[in-house]
């Protein structure tokens, strides 16, 4: 997951030192290794990893660190573990439901794939296949299980279909998301997967209709939680639509057809609408600078 999001921040930095007239070589050569050894180190054949290393590092061990905080003492029994399995609150060989969510912050800012895309849609895919539950009636979730429970369905951070779940994995990973489970289906639907992405969005949003929960207030580490305004990300999913206000661009890729659908840019917000392959941009409030429009 973090590797990820590394690799997008370094292609970013690329493009924007490469504008500036800036050297970016550095950059581009932590990129490339980076990319490499994501690609081929954390990559399973299905979905990506995490390798787990605290020997060796800049960081201290654990154990032998004197500024640790509170919350990383470790127990006699943690201790044992740790030189089995590695220090707490890690994931290892499981399937993470954002382990690639650099690649969807990418997209979401119209920058490339940080990684082999066929890789990032195995990996999305894997996730869908052995997190996406449609029934957890069966399933034991010892932390905050009022986010799904039941007959309820929903995205759980992470699984291990390969087995290797550790003693003491990060502490949310048996837990169900709304920030997260719109990041996947967003995900899901730029590459392609509409189907898959939208029935993860109905399944999300079943279990705040109302009826058990405030369908205004997907709550989490507080009430109205900030994590699930990734749902934004949708509308650009399905609809394609992204302003750049550098070229004066406005992009358009619809999945779904003809739409009329929300853009707020930094001047200036109103609707774009598609109808029989011709874009109309009605601006509501300030100003939205359209020299070019490209339909994909």
């Amino acid at each position: 997951m973090c590797t990820s999001i590394y690799l997008g921040a370094l292609e970013a930095m690329v493009r924007i030192g490469k504008f500036l007239g800036e050297d970016v070589s550095l950059y581009r050569d932590l990129y490339s290794h980076g990319r490499a050894v994501m690609e081929h180190d954390l990559y399973n054949g299905s979905y990506f990893i995490q390798k787990i290393q605290w020997k060796g590092l800049t960081t201290p061990d654990p154990l032998s660190d004197p500024q640790r905080s509170l919350d990383e003492d470790y127990s006699p029994e943690a201790a044992k573990l740790l030189q089995q399995e590695g220090p707490k609150y890690q994931y290892g060989n499981g399937c993470l439901s954002d382990g690639v969510m650099g690649a969807w912050l990418a997209r979401v800012c119209g920058l490339p794939a940080p990684l082999d895309t066929q890789k990032i849609n195995s990996h999305l895919m894997a996730v869908y296949a052995h997190d996406f539950k449609k029934d957890l009636f069966y399933y034991s979730n010892p932390q905050r299980p009022g986010f799904a429970l039941g007959h309820e369905g929903g995205l759980l951070l992470c699984t291990w279909p390969l087995g290797g779940q550790l003693s003491l994995p990060f502490v949310y990973s048996n837990e169900v998301w709304t920030g997260v489970e719109y990041e996947v289906a967003a995900h899901l639907i730029f590459v392609g997967r509409v189907k898959e992405g939208l029935e993860m969005v109905r399944t999300c949003r079943s279990r705040y209709d109302g009826r058990v929960r405030n369908p205004f207030d997907e709550y989490e580490a507080g009430h109205w939680y900030a994590r699930a305004l990734s749902s934004y990300a949708l509308l650009e999913a399905l609809t394609g639509v992204r302003y750049d206000a550098v070229t004066k661009t406005l992009f358009v890729h619809s999945q779904i057809g003809d739409f009329t659908s929300f853009l707020s840019t930094n001047t200036g917000f109103g609707n774009v609408r598609l109808s029989k392959g011709k874009v109309a941009l009605d601006v509501a409030y300030g100003t939205i600078d359209v020299k070019h429009i490209n339909i994909q």
